[in-house]
């Protein structure tokens, strides 16, 4: 029997082929961005968005809130506006006083023998010499002891690789130049030869090796403090690793970063793969609150009774910023609602408020709109079509819209995960230098040196001194007071502050 195709099946078959078409040419215009557009997400409101008639009827004192970007004072429930007086430029920052200062004097040509000086005119510029490498010879006399009774000599100081040629000052910049600075050890290793010292590939790499194994024990304390603390941040990135059983290519495994935006540290942990199983080990006894992308894997920790699970804004409002050539009117209403959130994190961060102040702006101002923005998405998405770009942002807004929101009720919680995101970084420019691990040892050698290196950069300390001293200190260290030296409490045991002055 012959089947006649009618109207409503052109129809049909219409509105699925223009679906198609309008999903291909997004996800062209989305792979053109990431060729050849800019990677920020600026989203520059217009009159005719604001007056837009998607938007609900959200109480005016809320919306008139959210515009107040530039409040000069906050008192807990009455929030001010005033105008902010174009600010003078400060002139140059005054070089810091701990620099060395070699001063050179230059005379005037004419004879001064009979003159009177009456002041000086001194200019200051920062100059550089490259640094050098030092034979640092330990000496130890030995005395013959009256009476033939023996040989008495000093006992030999601690060195963190008794048997390496290397010193802790040498061990810390090899390490620094590669896990801060992203300087492969090959390049090193040329640099070295341009002062005549010849070291070979794998004397570097068992340099870092061995100090790896000295500061295990500091890392796994670092592990311990993280996962005590009840609130993380919690996210992802590849890193390529070779693999003996794969020949001619690398195997894929995974960083997983925990973060700490009230302490102010960082853990990574390395895994062969992206699954559950390597957050599921690791956080096994955290309690508290975990904040996430929306990764599907995450979702296990929903179901556990000591864990809350909050989400990202930025990455719900950067599916709307996509959206924007799908449906320009509905997506410029919801990145204005994004723009407004962020508006009130900002005014809590320019006025340094307190803890009880932010609570309060937030509760006032932002949890208004997010229930009318929450009501809004609900009464938008059900006339959008599901599989289109907008109508998937608004999908994975609703579904996760509670965890969103979440951190309006505490003032210690972000509103997205970029602090963990910020840690991840310096990841991604060593993969475009240094392009793999050798190992999946060596991975996790990496993840603990990005852990311990990115929590000195998180509390402001050098991290080439708090290495230097530490691989000083940790062998005669006691293993029970093992987190005096992690770098989070590092100036507060030493003598080495912040203005690295020793």
């Amino acid at each position: 029997m012959q089947h006649t195709i009618t109207d409503t099946d052109y129809k049909s078959l219409y509105e699925n082929a223009c679906l198609r078409i309008a999903v291909l040419e997004q996800e062209l215009a989305q792979i053109k961005k990431i060729i050849f557009g800019s990677k920020q997400e600026r989203f520059a409101p217009t009159d005719s968005t604001a007056a837009t008639q998607l938007s609900l009827n959200v109480e005016a004192e809320a919306i008139a809130a959210v515009k107040i970007t530039n409040a000069k004072k906050i008192e807990y429930t009455k929030v001010t506006t005033a105008i902010t007086p174009a600010k003078l430029h400060p002139g140059r920052n005054p070089l810091p006083e701990h620099l060395e200062r070699r001063e050179q004097i230059i005379l005037p040509v004419e004879d001064i023998s009979l003159l009177k000086k009456i002041g000086e005119e001194v200019t200051e510029e920062l100059e550089y010499e490259p640094g050098k490498l030092f034979v640092n010879k330990i000496v130890r006399p030995k005395y013959a002891k009256t009476g033939g009774e023996g040989i008495l000599i000093a006992p030999m100081i601690e060195r963190p690789l008794p048997k390496a040629i290397a010193g802790p000052g040498l061990l810390a910049q090899i390490t620094i130049d590669k896990y801060v600075d992203h300087l492969p050890l090959h390049r090193q290793m040329e640099r070295f030869k341009r002062d005549g010292v010849n070291m070979a590939y794998s004397t570097l790499t068992d340099m870092v090796s061995g100090t790896c194994s000295l500061i295990t024990p500091l890392y796994e304390a670092l592990k311990n403090y993280t996962l005590r603390l009840d609130y993380l941040h919690a996210d992802e990135t590849p890193i390529k690793v070779l693999d003996k059983d794969k020949k001619g290519q690398t195997h894929r495994g995974y960083f997983w970063v925990y973060h700490s935006s009230v302490e102010k540290l960082v853990f990574f942990d390395y895994q062969p793969g992206r699954g559950r199983e390597g957050p599921q080990q690791v956080l096994k006894e955290f309690k508290g609150y975990l904040q996430t992308d929306g990764y599907s894997v995450y979702d296990f920790f929903k179901e556990k009774e000591d864990i809350t699970v909050l989400h990202c804004m930025a990455h719900a409002r950067r599916m709307f910023y996509e959206a924007q050539a799908n449906d320009a009117q509905r997506s410029a209403y919801a990145l204005e609602q994004f723009a407004s959130l962020y508006a009130i994190e900002r005014t809590i961060k320019e006025q340094q408020l307190t803890h009880e102040q932010s609570l309060q702006l937030r509760q006032q101002q932002a949890v208004p709109i997010l229930q009318s923005f929450g009501q809004w998405m609900k009464e938008e998405y059900v006339q959008t079509l599901p599989k289109s770009t907008i109508g998937k942002a608004l999908g994975y807004s609703i579904e996760r819209w509670k965890e969103l929101s979440i951190y309006a009720t505490d003032a210690k919680f972000n509103i997205d995960n970029n602090p963990v995101e910020n840690s991840i970084r310096p990841v991604a420019i060593g993969r475009k230098n240094y392009l793999f691990a050798g190992s999946h040892e060596a991975a996790q050698r990496s993840a603990m040196l990005y852990s311990l290196l990115g929590t000195c950069k998180l509390n402001g300390i050098n991290p080439f001194i708090w290495l230097r001293e530490t691989l000083r200190r940790i062998a005669t260290h006691p293993i029970n007071k093992i987190e005096e030296l992690l770098p989070q409490n590092f100036k507060l045991n030493t003598t080495c502050k912040i203005k690295y002055t020793c």
